[in-house]
């Protein structure tokens, strides 16, 4: 295995698109954002042929570059997806990559007065755009979302969101079941924000005037602003955390609003959109360190009691824990592309 880059079969598309729904945003970051998008082989060859869809988004801290990186003895992301269709595993389908970073290192693809219109940057604008830029086949039953870990999420919510827009879902070790994965990590900020007098807004003034990642604090706490910032920002934009960062003490009101966001909870109030979907795609490693195999799990069996039938869902735990799982990415990319195919190509595996 080569370890520079390779010719790709299809083609990638790099583009700068302009967000009116992100000008403006509270935290000043960029409305111009890239935006990559992949033809499968044959595409130029065949004018008249359309295609499904699949949108991958990313984890926290996880820009749009980042899918060009190359690890030891692997391959990103974009040549793995193109070797798929490439050697035939799967039915053609162009492929969207999503940039939706943020100052605080993510936007968890929800509107938030904290950090800026994310989910409707996504849904409303980049939707829309690639429909009208290429030739997709433009309805919810050949369109999917696809993520890890924050993108998992974001991927569990957004067809339960925007079904019209959405009809399949690929979640890689999301985030599921907050009180496992996220009320660990509050005692841990407890003890960090000692050094910072309770105050999380001194500790983000220390990390943007150095290094970043250079204090075991860092990247703890950077997850934690974030995440605030995109679930619990008060009106004015301020995160508020969903903790008392000196005692450690719940804040239940505002820690509801995490809750209300968890894609276990949210799962019956979106019964009849879980139900509509086509194609849904869950897995985790079994030594995951945020317990998410655990949130999996419980996502499965939330889809199972609002009456999503198995033939729907691949459920599938495998021995890893939360990072280096880059390689499921293209075995759900062509189970998703089989699944949202049109009929007369998309032969079903389980």
């Amino acid at each position: 295995m080569l370890p520079w880059s390779a010719d790709l079969s299809g083609r990638l598309d790099r583009h700068v698109f302009t967000s009116e729904l992100l000008r403006g945003n509270p935290l000043g970051d960029p409305h111009e954002r890239p935006l990559w998008v992949y033809v499968p082989p044959g595409y130029e060859d065949e004018p008249d042929r359309r295609y499904p869809s699949i949108y991958v988004i990313q984890g926290y801290t996880g820009h749009i570059e980042m899918w060009s990186n190359r690890t030891a003895f692997r391959r990103p992301f974009p040549e793995t997806a193109d070797a798929v269709f490439a050697e035939g595993q799967a039915p053609p389908a162009i492929v969207v990559y999503v940039d939706a970073w943020t100052a605080y290192g993510g936007s968890q693809f929800v509107d938030s007065p904290g950090t800026g219109r994310y989910h409707s940057y996504l849904c409303e604008e980049l939707v829309p755009w690639v429909d009208a830029h290429y030739r997709t086949l433009a309805d919810r039953d050949h369109r999917a979302i696809s993520g890890k870990s924050s993108g998992g999420f974001g991927a569990m919510i957004t067809p339960m969101l925007r079904p019209d827009l959405f009809g399949a879902l690929a979640t890689h070790a999301g985030d599921a079941l907050y009180e496992y994965g996220y009320i660990p990590e509050f005692p841990k900020a407890v003890r960090h924000l000692r050094g910072y007098d309770g105050d999380i807004f001194r500790w983000w003034d220390d990390f943007r005037g150095r290094t970043a990642f250079t204090r075991q604090e860092d990247q703890d706490l950077l997850m934690l602003l974030g995440v605030s910032a995109c679930f619990s920002a008060r009106d004015d934009g301020t995160p508020e955390l969903p903790f008392d960062p000196r005692t450690g003490v719940l804040r239940q009101e505002v820690w509801q609003r995490w809750l209300d966001l968890d894609p276990v909870r949210m799962v019956p109030r979106h019964a009849e959109a879980v139900r509509s979907l086509r194609a849904v795609w869950i897995d985790g490693g079994t030594r995951d360190e945020w317990y998410l195999d655990v949130g999996a799990q419980a996502f499965r069996q939330a889809l199972a009691d609002a009456g999503v039938p198995d033939e729907v869902i691949h459920f599938e735990l495998f021995d890893a824990g939360h990072g280096m799982i880059d390689y499921r990415y293209p075995q759900a990319l062509a189970w998703l592309c089989h699944r949202i195919a049109p009929p007369e190509e998309g032969a079903r595996p389980h």
